[in-house]
């Protein structure tokens, strides 16, 4: 089974392409939801956040986000030590679900494949990029921030155009090209038709 990685840039819409793929029977794993899940279900990431942040970390077995969301946002040191928590955990639980699935290829849905260094991991790595104001623009509405809040979360992340370079395929989701088609392509190639 092939293992495709699906990354972009904040706002490019990889949740969209996700759904496609999942329309088409195609298992995905999305690695922001496993990370969710994991910061309140796995009790050694759990004792690891508490370490890092306090108990104030938790409030009714419940992860504190709006708590948490602020101690790292602009505390790099906090920001690191809370990674380096969480994505050993998601990138072991996403072995565990790959090594369950069973179709002719899988999907990971992840913001930080180069980032974290976990890219190579996968057969295929597909981008989803589109123009950095309509990134803006979805961010700031889907979320409810500003324009300086999402730039600030961009900014952690690598720049989409070294992002896209870096993978096999490009999906553009700029408003301009459909995506459906697009998605379509690339799951006859996987399949191998």
């Amino acid at each position: 089974m092939l293992r495709i990685g699906l990354t972009g840039g904040i706002g490019s819409g990889k949740s969209v392409v996700a759904r496609v793929f999942e329309n088409l029977g195609i298992p995905v794993y999305n690695a922001d939801t496993a990370a969710r899940m994991l910061m309140e279900s796995d009790t050694v990431l759990r004792n690891k956040i508490t370490t890092i942040f306090g108990e104030q970390a938790y409030t009714s077995q419940r992860l504190n986000r709006s708590y948490i969301s602020a101690q790292v946002f602009d505390n790099h040191e906090k920001l690191a030590a809370l990674n380096a928590a969480v994505h050993p955990a998601v990138i072991a639980y996403g072995n565990e679900w790959f090594a369950q699935q069973n179709a002719p290829y899988a999907v990971k849905e992840a913001a930080l494949f180069f980032e974290t260094g976990t890219a190579g991991e996968m057969d295929k790595m597909i981008g989803v990029s589109a123009p950095l104001p309509l990134r803006i623009q979805r961010v700031m509405q889907r979320d409810g921030l500003t324009r300086e809040q999402v730039k600030s979360r961009m900014d952690k992340q690598i720049d989409e155009t070294i992002k896209m370079r870096l993978c096999d395929y490009v999906i553009l989701n700029d408003g301009r090209h459909l995506v459906v088609p697009q998605v379509l392509a690339l799951d006859k190639v996987f399949r191998g038709l």
